[in-house]
């Protein structure tokens, strides 16, 4: 069960033209917007990824948007834990849980998720709030990170882990953002 005070969002290279291109992007756009807004209301920090930004482009706005006062890490390994600036983030922020999502599901968020896992945190997958350019890859990720003891788990599933409770003004709003 996922707790407010132990949780950590990695944010995986939701970048330029593939971050458009990939299985039901909009889709999956729409679900990390989701994600991100609930998390931030609950305080739960992001620690914030892009692949080679200068070849692959800025994280789409729909995203970035919602970053304000964060600093995307940038990185040229598809397994984040191989770059310095990322593991001392994640480490700094205390957090043992970390749930991951992004793109793309077989290659970096999969390689991610898994150095995260050979660390010692307990890692779980936004299935809803990852992809890559086809849906079988998509699978493939998924269940080879399942294979591996890696949780999934869904944006809802998330948000009302972390709450707990359904009372208080921060509840009514995540409600109203998951409507």
């Amino acid at each position: 069960m996922l707790r407010k005070e132990e949780t950590l969002l990695v944010l995986v290279d939701v970048q330029g033209k593939l971050a458009r291109i990939v299985h039901e992007s909009e889709s999956m756009i729409e679900q990390l917007v989701k994600l991100i807004r609930g998390l931030r209301m609950l305080d739960v920090p992001v620690v914030w990824l892009e692949q080679y930004p200068e070849g692959l482009g800025p994280t789409v706005e729909e995203v970035a948007q919602w970053m304000t006062g964060i600093q995307p890490i940038r990185k040229r390994s598809f397994n984040a834990c191989e770059t310095e600036t990322f593991t001392r983030a994640v480490k700094a922020t205390g957090r043992r849980q970390i749930l991951v999502a992004g793109i793309e599901t077989h290659i970096c968020v999969y390689q991610t998720a898994i150095g995260l896992q050979e660390l010692g945190y307990e890692v779980q997958v936004v299935a809803d709030a990852v992809s890559s350019r086809t849906f079988a890859n998509k699978q493939i990720g998924l269940e080879k990170m399942k294979a591996a003891g890696i949780s999934w788990t869904s944006v809802e599933t998330a948000l009302f882990e972390l709450m707990r409770m359904a009372e208080g003004d921060t509840f009514k709003q995540i409600i109203q953002l998951l409507k």
